[in-house]
């Protein structure tokens, strides 16, 4: 099992301005970072091309300098990338989300990518597409702000035709190309009233790989939803035709990625109020509510090997509080997995995500806040200062036997009695069913 690495690299629009991860930590500027990252240990590199920043106002040139300055370094460096080519995005002007053009516009940035640097051999054409469907086009959050499952449903199959043509035009380059593909996964949590919602959050959290495997027909739970959300059958059809599945499933797993659904919306701030076309309701973060500390992090390992049967890797472990907890969170993340191995599972990586950092995600890059977490490194000075997230990575890398000794004594906050803020429950956890059309907002970030 190996440790990777990643960098933060959301590149959002809200309204008509644009929020640029890269930008916000320098790296465009700074490619001292790459011999930084390599420093510690990582010999993989979740690493950002993106097509949007690439993008010209003609949909088949490209700027390719920041990729010609970054790729050759990198192999100077032992540094293997897996290429992000839309990492939360919206698409060029020209291609967006909604747009028919937004596949094939993808599909020719990857294959001019792909001969320009025939020797990745790893690529995640779209980032998280049900959790980019669902900020983009179910909870408005971000452009182009729709808040409908029509157009959940139209971005989500917009992203997973993209991302076949992408990997079909790579392999036309480099045949064994593998496909990385990520998204978030956490378990839904509810009262009893509202199991109906968990049910159906529960099952929809796998759509995107469902549909890359071609999984998705009559049978399928999500196939008439998918239908009567304006998804003609023979669009669904076309993915089991053209089936595309990954080599990899990366499972991007926060402590906030686990939500509690509670009807009793009094007991809770404003903020965490949403609901379904049904009735409202509150969504807060499970590890809050519920009696049992900890995440299901080892649970929808074992449930994603179980329904794919496929390698896994953990492609995002990162969390916005102490330096300490940091380093107890990425050391749980590294040793369930590793436990998992033991066990039979295959799992072959555990990402240390957001190596320089993130910011704004405290409102989902909303605001263009200036909040800021830290990762492997800490940017708050301008410059990278290590963390004791690097001399973890430093310890994990290197085989030390002493690694220990870099987490530091005690529980994550997220095991610790105190992280209790509303009245303790017992969660209920069922069989997928239901209609529900859910609208409220979520975290996918990871600040207290």
């Amino acid at each position: 099992m190996e440790l990777w690495g990643g960098i933060e690299c959301t590149l959002n629009r809200v309204g008509n301005q644009r929020f640029d991860q890269l930008a916000q930590s320098g790296h465009y500027s700074r490619a001292s970072d790459l011999h930084r990252i390599a420093a510690i240990g990582i010999k993989t590199l979740r690493y950002p091309l993106l097509w949007e920043r690439a993008a010209t106002p003609s949909p088949t040139e490209f700027d390719w300098r920041f990729a010609d300055e970054r790729l050759p370094w990198m192999r100077e460096l032992g540094l293997t990338p897996i290429a992000g080519l839309v990492h939360h995005g919206s698409g060029p002007d020209h291609a967006g989300l909604l747009s028919d053009a937004f596949a094939p516009g993808l599909a020719e940035y990857a294959a001019q990518l792909a001969r320009r640097f025939p020797w990745i051999e790893s690529y995640t054409p779209v980032n998280e597409p049900v959790t980019t469907a669902r900020f983009c086009g179910l909870y408005g959050h971000w452009h182009p702000h729709h808040r409908s499952s029509r157009a959940f449903a139209r971005i989500l199959v917009n992203e997973c035709r993209a991302t076949v043509l992408a990997m079909r035009a790579i392999r036309e380059v480099n045949s064994g190309a593998r496909l990385v593909q990520t998204d978030d996964l956490g378990t839904i949590y509810s009262t009893p009233h509202l199991s109906y919602q968990a049910d159906f959050e529960n099952e929809r959290r796998w759509l995107g790989w469902d549909l890359l495997l071609g999984r998705v027909d009559g049978a399928h739970p999500m196939h008439a939803h998918l239908v009567r959300w304006g998804i003609p059958a023979r669009e669904i059809a076309w993915f089991a035709e053209n089936p595309c599945p990954p080599q990899i499933i990366g499972i991007d797993h926060y402590v906030t990625s686990d939500r509690y659904l509670d009807e009793d919306t009094a007991q809770y701030p404003r903020h965490n109020l949403g609901g379904n076309s049904i009735e409202r309701y509150a969504d807060v973060e499970a590890v809050r509510v519920l009696e049992a500390p900890g995440t299901s992090l080892r649970n929808v390992m074992i449930d994603a090997a179980a329904r794919y049967d496929v390698p896994l890797a953990l492609t995002e472990v990162h969390i916005g509080c102490t330096d300490d907890d940091q380093v107890r969170w990425l050391n749980e993340a590294w040793n369930t997995a590793g436990q998992l191995a033991v066990d039979g599972v295959d799992i072959c990586a555990v990402t240390a995500w957001a190596l320089l950092g993130s910011y704004d995600w405290e409102t989902l890059m909303t605001t263009g806040g200036r909040g800021y977490e830290s990762g492997a490194f800490c940017m708050r000075s301008g410059e990278p200062r290590a963390t004791k997230v690097a001399k973890y990575i430093s310890a994990v890398t290197s085989g030390s036997v002493l690694v220990s000794r870099e987490v530091a004594p005690g529980q994550g906050w997220w095991r610790r009695s105190g992280r209790q803020l509303y009245p303790p429950l017992n969660g209920n956890r069922a069989s997928p069913d239901g209609d529900p059309d859910s609208r409220s907002g979520r975290s996918h970030g990871s600040s207290l």
